[in-house]
Protein backbone atom coordinates (compact mmCIF):
# COMPACT_ATOMS: atom_id res chain seq x y z
CA UNK A 1 0.00 0.00 0.00
CA UNK A 2 1.40 3.41 -0.97
CA UNK A 3 1.65 6.13 1.71
CA UNK A 4 3.19 9.59 1.63
CA UNK A 5 5.78 10.98 4.09
CA UNK A 6 3.01 11.80 6.59
CA UNK A 7 1.65 8.27 6.53
CA UNK A 8 -1.51 9.02 4.47
CA UNK A 9 -2.77 6.41 2.08
CA UNK A 10 -2.20 7.39 -1.56
CA UNK A 11 -5.05 7.77 -4.05
CA UNK A 12 -5.73 4.71 -6.17
CA UNK A 13 -7.46 4.26 -9.52
CA UNK A 14 -10.69 2.42 -10.21
CA UNK A 15 -10.47 -1.33 -10.34
CA UNK A 16 -11.56 -3.19 -13.48
CA UNK A 17 -14.67 -4.47 -11.68
CA UNK A 18 -15.70 -0.93 -10.67
CA UNK A 19 -15.28 0.32 -14.23
CA UNK A 20 -17.36 -2.56 -15.58
CA UNK A 21 -20.13 -1.82 -13.09
CA UNK A 22 -20.21 1.86 -14.06
CA UNK A 23 -20.30 0.94 -17.76
CA UNK A 24 -23.13 -1.52 -17.15
CA UNK A 25 -25.16 1.15 -15.35
CA UNK A 26 -24.61 3.59 -18.21
CA UNK A 27 -25.71 0.99 -20.76
CA UNK A 28 -28.90 0.32 -18.80
CA UNK A 29 -29.66 4.05 -18.51
CA UNK A 30 -29.14 4.59 -22.25
CA UNK A 31 -31.36 1.59 -23.01
CA UNK A 32 -34.11 3.00 -20.78
CA UNK A 33 -33.86 6.45 -22.37
CA UNK A 34 -34.07 4.97 -25.87
CA UNK A 35 -36.81 2.48 -25.11
CA UNK A 36 -39.84 3.12 -27.34
CA UNK A 37 -42.07 2.69 -24.29
CA UNK A 38 -40.35 5.33 -22.17
CA UNK A 39 -41.86 8.78 -21.68
CA UNK A 40 -38.60 10.61 -22.44
CA UNK A 41 -38.12 8.72 -25.72
CA UNK A 42 -41.66 9.43 -26.87
CA UNK A 43 -41.42 13.09 -25.88
CA UNK A 44 -38.43 13.37 -28.21
CA UNK A 45 -40.32 11.51 -30.94
CA UNK A 46 -43.37 13.75 -30.51
CA UNK A 47 -41.18 16.80 -31.14
CA UNK A 48 -40.01 15.28 -34.44
CA UNK A 49 -43.58 14.24 -35.21
CA UNK A 50 -44.66 17.86 -34.77
CA UNK A 51 -42.12 18.91 -37.41
CA UNK A 52 -43.57 16.25 -39.71
CA UNK A 53 -47.01 17.77 -39.31
CA UNK A 54 -45.67 21.28 -39.95
CA UNK A 55 -44.12 20.14 -43.23
CA UNK A 56 -47.26 18.19 -44.12
CA UNK A 57 -49.35 21.31 -43.55
CA UNK A 58 -47.19 23.22 -46.03
CA UNK A 59 -47.92 20.54 -48.65
CA UNK A 60 -51.63 20.61 -47.79
CA UNK A 61 -51.70 24.39 -48.19
CA UNK A 62 -50.04 24.13 -51.59
CA UNK A 63 -52.77 21.70 -52.65
CA UNK A 64 -55.77 23.90 -51.82
CA UNK A 65 -55.60 26.73 -54.42
CA UNK A 66 -56.38 24.35 -57.29
CA UNK A 67 -59.03 22.52 -55.23
CA UNK A 68 -61.24 25.50 -54.29
CA UNK A 69 -59.69 25.69 -50.81
CA UNK A 70 -60.50 22.04 -50.17
CA UNK A 71 -57.95 19.70 -48.67
CA UNK A 72 -57.40 16.33 -50.44
CA UNK A 73 -60.60 14.36 -50.94
CA UNK A 74 -61.23 10.95 -52.49
CA UNK A 75 -64.78 9.68 -52.78
CA UNK A 76 -65.40 6.44 -50.86
CA UNK A 77 -61.93 6.50 -49.29
CA UNK A 78 -61.64 4.12 -46.33
CA UNK A 79 -58.12 4.92 -45.09
CA UNK A 80 -56.09 8.12 -44.82
CA UNK A 81 -53.53 6.89 -47.34
CA UNK A 82 -55.94 7.40 -50.23
CA UNK A 83 -56.53 11.18 -49.98
CA UNK A 84 -53.16 12.15 -48.48
CA UNK A 85 -51.29 10.32 -51.24
CA UNK A 86 -52.62 13.00 -53.62
CA UNK A 87 -49.99 15.31 -52.15
CA UNK A 88 -47.13 13.23 -53.61
CA UNK A 89 -45.41 14.23 -55.83
CA UNK A 90 -47.71 17.16 -56.68
CA UNK A 91 -47.03 19.17 -53.50
CA UNK A 92 -44.09 17.33 -51.94
CA UNK A 93 -41.67 14.56 -52.81
CA UNK A 94 -40.72 14.07 -49.16
CA UNK A 95 -42.60 11.00 -47.94
CA UNK A 96 -40.86 10.47 -44.60
CA UNK A 97 -43.15 13.12 -43.08
CA UNK A 98 -46.08 10.70 -43.37
CA UNK A 99 -44.39 8.20 -41.03
CA UNK A 100 -44.53 9.03 -37.32
CA UNK A 101 -41.05 8.68 -35.78
CA UNK A 102 -42.60 7.22 -32.63
CA UNK A 103 -44.22 4.35 -34.53
CA UNK A 104 -42.80 1.16 -35.99
CA UNK A 105 -44.18 1.94 -39.45
CA UNK A 106 -41.81 1.33 -42.36
CA UNK A 107 -40.38 4.26 -44.31
CA UNK A 108 -41.85 5.09 -47.72
CA UNK A 109 -40.09 5.40 -51.08
CA UNK A 110 -39.28 9.04 -51.76
CA UNK A 111 -41.42 10.85 -54.33
CA UNK A 112 -43.81 7.95 -54.91
CA UNK A 113 -47.52 7.72 -54.18
CA UNK A 114 -48.24 5.71 -51.04
CA UNK A 115 -51.90 4.97 -51.75
CA UNK A 116 -51.14 1.25 -51.66
CA UNK A 117 -48.76 1.49 -48.72
CA UNK A 118 -49.15 2.47 -45.07
CA UNK A 119 -48.72 5.78 -43.23
CA UNK A 120 -49.02 6.76 -39.55
CA UNK A 121 -51.56 9.58 -39.44
CA UNK A 122 -55.33 9.93 -39.24
CA UNK A 123 -57.02 12.46 -41.53
CA UNK A 124 -60.28 14.41 -41.27
CA UNK A 125 -61.34 14.24 -44.91
CA UNK A 126 -63.81 16.88 -46.07
CA UNK A 127 -62.25 19.89 -44.33
CA UNK A 128 -61.34 22.99 -46.30
CA UNK A 129 -58.98 25.86 -45.55
CA UNK A 130 -61.83 28.25 -44.76
CA UNK A 131 -63.23 26.04 -41.98
CA UNK A 132 -61.60 28.07 -39.20
CA UNK A 133 -59.21 27.46 -36.35
CA UNK A 134 -61.43 25.24 -34.21
CA UNK A 135 -61.29 22.13 -36.40
CA UNK A 136 -58.79 19.29 -36.48
CA UNK A 137 -57.21 18.20 -39.76
CA UNK A 138 -54.63 15.49 -38.97
CA UNK A 139 -53.64 13.56 -35.85
CA UNK A 140 -51.51 10.62 -34.90
CA UNK A 141 -53.26 7.30 -35.55
CA UNK A 142 -56.36 7.08 -33.31
CA UNK A 143 -57.95 4.15 -31.48
CA UNK A 144 -61.00 4.41 -33.76
CA UNK A 145 -62.74 6.82 -36.15
CA UNK A 146 -65.57 7.93 -33.87
CA UNK A 147 -66.24 11.43 -32.58
CA UNK A 148 -64.61 11.91 -29.18
CA UNK A 149 -66.67 13.23 -26.29
CA UNK A 150 -64.90 15.02 -23.41
CA UNK A 151 -62.67 12.51 -21.68
CA UNK A 152 -62.96 10.12 -24.62
CA UNK A 153 -60.17 7.72 -25.57
CA UNK A 154 -58.31 9.15 -28.56
CA UNK A 155 -55.00 7.30 -28.39
CA UNK A 156 -53.87 3.98 -26.93
CA UNK A 157 -54.26 3.73 -23.13
CA UNK A 158 -51.65 0.97 -22.73
CA UNK A 159 -49.20 1.27 -25.62
CA UNK A 160 -50.88 -1.46 -27.62
CA UNK A 161 -52.43 -1.03 -31.07
CA UNK A 162 -54.39 0.79 -32.29
CA UNK A 163 -53.54 4.44 -31.68
CA UNK A 164 -50.09 3.78 -30.25
CA UNK A 165 -47.80 5.94 -32.39
CA UNK A 166 -46.41 7.33 -29.14
CA UNK A 167 -47.01 4.26 -27.01
CA UNK A 168 -49.43 5.29 -24.22
CA UNK A 169 -48.37 8.94 -24.05
CA UNK A 170 -50.96 10.52 -26.36
CA UNK A 171 -50.22 12.17 -29.68
CA UNK A 172 -50.10 15.31 -31.80
CA UNK A 173 -53.00 17.21 -33.34
CA UNK A 174 -52.76 19.47 -36.42
CA UNK A 175 -55.53 22.04 -36.77
CA UNK A 176 -56.99 23.46 -40.00
CA UNK A 177 -55.21 26.79 -39.33
CA UNK A 178 -51.82 25.03 -39.08
CA UNK A 179 -51.43 25.17 -35.30
CA UNK A 180 -50.22 22.01 -33.58
CA UNK A 181 -50.70 20.74 -30.05
CA UNK A 182 -50.21 17.51 -28.17
CA UNK A 183 -52.82 15.72 -26.11
CA UNK A 184 -52.92 12.84 -23.67
CA UNK A 185 -54.46 9.51 -24.59
CA UNK A 186 -57.84 10.79 -23.37
CA UNK A 187 -58.86 14.07 -24.95
CA UNK A 188 -59.97 16.50 -22.24
CA UNK A 189 -62.28 18.75 -24.26
CA UNK A 190 -63.62 16.22 -26.71
CA UNK A 191 -63.04 16.13 -30.46
CA UNK A 192 -66.08 16.53 -32.68
CA UNK A 193 -66.23 17.16 -36.44
CA UNK A 194 -68.90 18.26 -38.94
CA UNK A 195 -71.23 15.70 -40.48
CA UNK A 196 -69.71 16.23 -43.93
CA UNK A 197 -66.27 15.25 -42.62
CA UNK A 198 -65.03 11.66 -42.38
CA UNK A 199 -62.28 10.63 -39.98
CA UNK A 200 -59.96 8.18 -41.72
CA UNK A 201 -57.35 6.16 -39.86
CA UNK A 202 -54.36 4.73 -41.75
CA UNK A 203 -54.25 1.05 -42.59
CA UNK A 204 -53.88 -1.18 -39.53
Amino acid sequence: MNTDEHGYRGARGFSLVELLVVMAILVVLVAIMNNRGSRSYQQQRMAVCEKNLQTMYTALTLYTPDAKSRFPFVSNAVTSEEPLSLLVPRCTTVTEIFICPGSKDAMLPSGESFAERKISYAYYMGMDKTAGSGWVLITDRQVDTSQKQPGGQMFSPDGKMPGNNHDRFGGNVLMVDGSISSTKAKVAGGLLFPTNVILLNPKP
